[in-house]
């Protein structure tokens, strides 16, 4: 009986070192072009953006449920450092975090960040009035990644390369901010502070089923922004938003809603162009307010979860924006009721506003 607990004792040890997370630091070079989504970018992309990323790289084995049900991906923290070779944009500097998810046995990675950005050269009506990308010197960054991985190429130094898309943007929280967009391709090296476990995937936690009724959500988010007049001063605004999702299985929900903006730097906007173009004949008590509806899809990986909506205004009586808006962003679940969420919202590629936000899922 001894020898039985001793030995269970020992392949408990075992399997719980196998399941420890283990620790890694990659550093890449990146070289790529400027993604001019106005007209009015084109004056700022003057050479091909340079810059390198340095990454703290947590690996995850199998501690938690979460990392074996998305095949243990990495998170952790990054640096990026991104010359824009263009005077007026200068260079910024971003911090943040990321999730790395694998495929085609481990080679191929999507990496997906985010995080806080600072430029050196932002918007100045006397010193730098030609960079309408940036009207802020503190920015939100967000990048996205897809590269071949060879975590293993002599002993713990492995080898990466890819693409790398980035895009920073204040969210318009004041004017300008056409934001910039680029892609990059990268090249570098990661290195592995402990020897390389081998994954094995163990699927028995699929068979549970995690298929849902409807669940009904009501959301509140706010935060301030500006019109694209500069300096017509930072308003806040109410967006107020219900919808339904459907839990299809352990990953995924898809969402069909509704939400009414209330958003009071439009406001000053219609009063702007009333005046400064008459022969729009726009009524400067134009309503204001707009009303949308939108399919989402929501990818839930622990508490927290990552969610992306596509939405067209049925009502938008001042339509100087396209009618169709999208939202990216991330939620974490403060109990299995109550979510707490940060979004962007935008036209395209346009930024119109930074959404912080409170929600109930019932």
């Amino acid at each position: 009986m001894r020898r039985f607990f001793y030995l269970l004792l020992l392949v408990s040890s075992f399997v719980m070192a196998q399941q420890k997370d283990t620790y890694a630091v990659e550093a890449s070079f990146l070289r790529g072009n400027t993604l001019p989504h106005r007209d009015d970018i084109y004056q700022l992309v003057n050479g091909h953006p340079e810059g390198l990323l340095f990454s703290f790289v947590i690996k995850t084995h199998g501690k938690e449920e979460w990392q074996r049900v998305y095949d243990f991906p990495d998170y952790g923290g990054y640096f990026l450092y991104q010359d824009f070779k263009s005077e007026p944009l200068g260079v910024c500097y971003a911090a943040g975090g990321f999730y790395n998810f694998y495929f085609l046995n481990r080679h191929l990675q999507l990496k997906l960040a985010q995080g806080i950005a600072l430029t050196t050269n932002p918007y100045d009506k006397v010193n730098n009035s030609k960079n309408n990308a940036f009207g802020t010197r503190i920015m939100d960054n967000t990048n996205i990644g897809l590269s071949y991985v060879n975590q293993n190429l002599f002993g713990n130094i492995g080898f990466q390369a890819g693409i790398l898309f980035t895009h920073y943007s204040n969210g318009r929280i004041k004017s300008p901010n056409s934001g910039i967009n680029t892609y990059l391709l990268n090249i570098g090296l990661n290195y592995n502070l402990e020897n390389e476990k081998k994954v094995v995937n163990d699927t028995s936690y699929v068979k549970k089923s995690f298929r849902e009724p409807l669940k009904y959500n009501f959301v509140f988010r706010t935060g301030i922004n500006e019109s694209p007049i500069i300096r017509s001063g930072q308003r806040p605004f109410y967006h107020i938003g219900f919808y339904v999702d459907k839990r299809l299985n352990r990953k995924s929900a898809w969402q069909l809603g509704t939400e009414l903006f209330l958003t009071n730097s439009i406001k000053d906007y219609i009063q702007y162009y009333s005046v400064a173009y008459p022969e729009s004949n726009l009524d400067p008590n134009t309503d204001y307010k707009r009303v949308g509806v939108f399919i989402g899809h929501e990818l839930f990986i622990n508490r927290i979860s990552l969610e992306a909506q596509v939405g067209y205004y049925v009502y938008q009586p001042f339509k100087k924006d396209i009618p169709v808006y999208d939202r990216v962003g991330i939620k974490y679940y403060v109990t299995d009721k109550i979510f707490a969420g940060f979004t962007i919202k935008t036209h395209m590629f346009l930024a119109e506003a930074l959404e912080f936000g409170i929600g109930v899922r019932l």
